[in-house]
């Protein structure tokens, strides 16, 4: 697997500040992390993704700021539409969702900008949002979500044809979601096989997720591969988890991550046929009646790959391993990609902030580098 970092974690909403990024922090973090080159998994806002798709100009930009700071980029988060650093994003990050043509066209956008940046020989991933957020969702978004997604793959094929380029779509399913977890998106996908016929869209396997899911890695990939749902896409992460529940310390040692920018859903263990979830840390502090403490609790927080939680919190560090090495021994899992995507660091206590976001994130990568070794292949450089 090629081996990224996303950077959705840095804040920008065009192309000077995406370009900017590149020169202040992406080439200084590959530089901290001593790697010749790095591959980054783009974050790009809806406008700038239009400007990438059709302008020259933006393109050759944007290729020489990679060139100069020796960086690859071989797949693209299109799952924010914009304004992912707003003060408060909560549920907004969930939309425009499937159903609408805005999601369609700023998908299509992502992967024309991404082949015109791709070497000949290079494939392209793409993430994308689980249709959308779970309230309201009928028969009706399913079917027009399916339609889009068709329009999406016509145009996958297309692109391939006029450049020569092959670009792979993944859904990332999330909890909360309509596609809340890996079960879902077999369920869902596997009674559509047209859409996975050629491979064009998968899944995005993010192993934060899946163990908020607590699905067992192995099966996961097991059931997709079984489906014929391809992975295109790991995003390397990792959840909080809480042990033991109760432990005194518990609600003193959560309240921190409780934070106002992002969503942070809760689910409990499954026991005896029950189901605890919660769509946001906060409502889980406060429950009345309280949440059960006799099985683990885990939590959407995107821990820093090698990060150590202070205690009575652990992080799901053993899910994103297994689910590396499952996805490597699955069909095509080579040609997957690895995007480190830890895009919480401006939200975690101080307890887990580096000296520096550079520093903070090379620690990811050389971690990844060290533990994850099995998996990753060097990022060749390839004339375009």
């Amino acid at each position: 697997m090629e081996l990224s970092y996303c950077t959705n974690v840095h804040p920008a909403e065009d192309l000077d500040g995406i370009i900017e990024q590149l020169d202040v922090q992406a080439g200084p973090i590959r530089r901290a992390a001593q790697l010749d080159t790095l591959g980054v998994g783009l974050w790009l806002p809806a406008e700038t993704a239009a400007i990438l798709a059709t302008g020259a100009g933006a393109q050759a930009r944007l290729r020489d700021a990679l060139d100069r700071n020796r960086l690859t980029l071989r797949t693209v988060n299109a799952f924010p539409y914009r304004g992912f650093h707003d003060d408060i994003v909560k549920l907004a990050v969930y939309r425009p969702d499937w159903t609408t043509q805005e999601r369609l066209q700023f998908t299509m956008d992502c992967a024309t900008a991404l082949a015109a940046q791709l070497p000949a020989d290079a494939q392209g991933s793409i993430s994308t949002l689980p249709l959308g957020w779970r309230e309201g969702w009928d028969a009706a978004a399913d079917a027009a979500a399916e339609a889009r997604l068709v329009v999406l793959i016509d145009h996958l094929r297309e692109l391939e044809v006029r450049t020569g380029r092959t670009v792979r779509v993944g859904i990332e399913p999330e909890p909360g979601c309509i596609l809340d977890n890996v079960a879902d998106i077999v369920r869902w996908l596997g009674a559509r096989p047209h859409l996975t016929a050629d491979g064009r869209l998968g899944l995005c396997l993010d192993t934060c997720h899946l163990a908020v899911s607590f699905a067992d890695p192995g099966d996961a990939v097991t059931a997709a591969t079984a489906a014929g749902v391809r992975i295109v896409k790991v995003q390397a992460s990792v959840a909080l988890e809480v042990p033991n529940p109760s432990d005194p310390g518990t609600t003193t040692a959560l309240a921190p991550f409780a934070e106002a920018r992002y969503v942070h859903q809760v689910r409990a263990q499954p026991f005896g046929g029950d189901r605890w979830a919660a769509d946001d840390l906060g409502d889980v502090l406060a429950a009345d009646p309280a949440w059960p403490t006799d099985r683990p609790w885990r939590v959407h927080v995107h821990i820093p790959l090698h990060a150590t939680p202070a205690s009575p919190l652990r992080a799901t560090t053993e899910v994103l391993t297994a689910a590396v090495s499952a996805v490597l021994a699955s069909p095509h899992g080579a040609d997957a990609h690895l995007d480190v995507e830890t895009y919480t660091w401006t939200v975690l206590p101080e307890s887990l902030q580096p000296e520096s976001l550079i520093e903070g994130i090379a620690a990811e990568l050389r971690w990844a580098t060290a533990q994850l070794s099995h998996a990753i292949t060097a990022v060749p450089e390839v004339a375009r």
